[in-house]
């Protein structure tokens, strides 16, 4: 495990799901942790007595991602916490599957306000902290669903894939002042949010799906981020890396593409659902 003793790290959307798992890994490494939460107030409560049962000094913040006013609150209040900035993971983010012609405005808005462009003002935001500090990285979460076409899922995809390539420009912007940025692009990483509306979740039958014959956890995702936080990955810049058991090296030639969704996200998170 890369050593993250003195590292301080800002992981979003780090209540529940990939995040906190991220910022358990980044904790067990020793590194100083603000977990940020939108909704999840109780949820970012029981990750901070995780976090600190590792010996992280660490703290919560909330933040509406809608609201680049709190965005920029965020920023201000972490990196006070911490007194300066190492790593930072945008990691939170929204989803919502919808038929093409059913999408809304405010949906869409709220999506894209929310999975890119907060995480693109919170970077800027907190580039002045990320130039001062040590072994610096910007770590990104986008999903397979930038790679793979999946029906009524065109916003949210849209979201991830502009992930993709904000990554890419921004790193190299950014390497030439020894900030590290690049992704991480999870396939199927079932969590709180997705068990709600998968009432019968059968972790076997999902793993029949996956070539490496199981679905991914939260500290699959965590692992690759300290990784990439640290110096063993220094010669990385402007990756995306893919996470999936294999998902997306398979050729499926399933007709289910042809069939509607009968499993509906998004709703408490998006308007409308």
């Amino acid at each position: 495990m890369p050593d993250m003793r003195g590292r301080r790290v800002l992981v979003t959307g780090s209540a529940i799901g990939i995040g906190r798992g991220i910022a358990l890994e980044f904790a067990r490494a020793g590194a100083d942790v603000a977990i940020h939460f939108a909704h999840s107030r109780e949820q970012s409560r029981a990750a901070l007595e995780e976090v600190r049962a590792l010996g992280a000094r660490a703290e919560t913040f909330g933040a509406d991602f809608t609201d680049i006013g709190a965005v920029k609150r965020l920023a201000a209040d972490a990196t006070r916490f911490l007194g300066g900035l190492d790593v930072l993971v945008n990691n939170a983010g929204i989803t919502m599957n919808l038929p093409f012609d059913k999408v809304t405005v405010e949906q869409f808005d709220t999506l894209y306000a929310v999975n890119i462009r907060a995480q693109f003002f919170l970077t800027q935001a907190l580039l002045p902290a990320l130039l001062t500090g040590r072994n610096r990285a910007v770590v990104n979460v986008s999903s397979i669903h930038a790679y793979e076409g999946f029906p009524e899922h065109t916003v949210y995809a849209g979201t991830k894939g502009a992930i993709v390539a904000y990554t890419r420009c921004l790193a190299i912007e950014l390497a030439m002042k020894g900030i590290r940025v690049n992704a991480i692009a999870p396939g199927s990483v079932p969590v709180e949010n997705h068990l709600k509306v998968i009432k019968d979740f059968d972790p076997a039958a999902a793993g029949r799906t996956i070539p490496v014959g199981r679905a991914g956890t939260p500290a699959d995702i965590g692992k690759l981020a300290l990784f990439l936080a640290s110096e063993e990955s220094g010669y990385i810049v402007g990756q995306t890396i893919i996470v999936d058991g294999g998902t997306t090296s398979w050729m499926p030639f399933s007709d289910a593409f042809r069939h509607p969704g009968e499993m509906h996200f998004g709703a408490g998170y998006v308007p409308g659902l």
